[in-house]
């Protein structure tokens, strides 16, 4: 082979691209650049290290090669298998069963006369997935406090996220539920409108709830509040940085609460869209994140924070 044979001084050896270099060799010629007749190589000489892959040229021994909290790819596995890994020390998926609230959602047709649609269900599902979690079930429960107890009890999933049933109406049965489960809230209510009754809590046997409000855009809320960072860490990611811009028109707040609006981006930065009340998804699908809007509201001009939209 070409590496076996040593190079004197003006001498020159066939070699396939990409092999090892032959001791002595100081670059290479490409076969286009040059021609070989009678055993003589006919070519301009190469300037030191041409055509050559140094070594270290990627990495060198003890570099860090991509940092903790890297989603591993197809192209993470190649670089792996490139520089010699045969395995890979990684988080195992969270998982997480949806349990969505209510005896009056629909999962198909037209809504009827107290009837809705379950739009927190398809809206969900490819948003938890997208955080790392393997979603091993997704179930309707009619409002039925037995029902929700042995629901939350049983559950084998790290991480239940319910829809609804976070307040204190007659048929909110989740914090009762909690109590008999002998849960610890660790985040009861937000300020933020819409999604303020969100809530977080801790179960005994170290797995996590997150209630999100019934209502659409609340519920976005408290998705991108609570249950998408829970996940984030839980799968090892970390938490995706905030951006800050320009507000290009007034951006309304609440009185007294952080506000979450809808916006798009324009030439002249930030502006919000129609459609954001607590039951509407119309503006969010339009949406290109989520503007915070403290308290008062964020005059034209003014900075503001955006959550990105998963």
């Amino acid at each position: 082979p070409a590496a076996a044979v040593a190079l004197a001084d003006g001498t020159a050896v066939e070699i396939a691209t990409g092999a090892q270099l032959p001791a002595g060799a100081t670059g290479v010629v490409r076969r286009e650049h040059g021609r070989l007749e009678r055993g003589r190589l006919y070519a301009t000489t190469p300037a030191p290290g041409q055509d050559v892959r140094p070594r270290g040229q990627e990495c060198r021994r003890g570099e860090e090669l991509l940092p903790a909290g890297r989603v591993v790819t197809p192209a993470v596995l190649g670089l792996a298998a490139a520089a010699g890994h045969d395995r890979l020390t990684v988080h195992r998926r969270p998982t997480v069963e949806l349990l969505v609230l209510g005896d009056e959602l629909l999962d198909s047709g037209l809504p009827g006369p107290g009837l809705v649609r379950d739009a927190l269900g398809p809206l969900l599902t490819p948003w938890l997935a997208s955080a790392g979690a393997e979603l091993i079930a997704r179930r309707q429960i009619r409002d039925d406090f037995a029902l929700l107890r042995d629901a939350v009890r049983r559950s084998p999933a790290d991480v239940v996220v319910t829809t609804g049933g976070t307040a204190a109406g007659p048929v909110d049965f989740l914090h009762p539920a909690l109590a008999q489960a002998r849960a610890r809230l660790l985040v009861d209510g937000v300020a933020v409108r819409p999604g303020h009754p969100m809530l977080l809590a801790a179960l005994p046997d170290g797995r996590h709830l997150v209630g999100l409000p019934g209502n659409p855009l609340a519920a976005v809320a408290g998705a991108v509040t609570l249950a998408l960072p829970l996940l984030d860490t839980l799968s090892g990611r970390p938490v995706p940085a905030h951006r800050v811009e320009r507000a290009a028109v007034d951006l309304p707040g609440h009185p007294r609460d952080t506000r979450l609006l809808p916006v798009v981006r324009t030439d002249e930065g930030v502006a919000a869209l129609a459609f954001d009340g607590p039951a509407m998804l119309r503006g969010l699908a339009l949406a290109e994140a989520l503007a915070v809007v403290v308290p008062g509201g964020v005059a034209a001009g003014g900075r503001v924070e955006l959550l990105p939209v998963p």
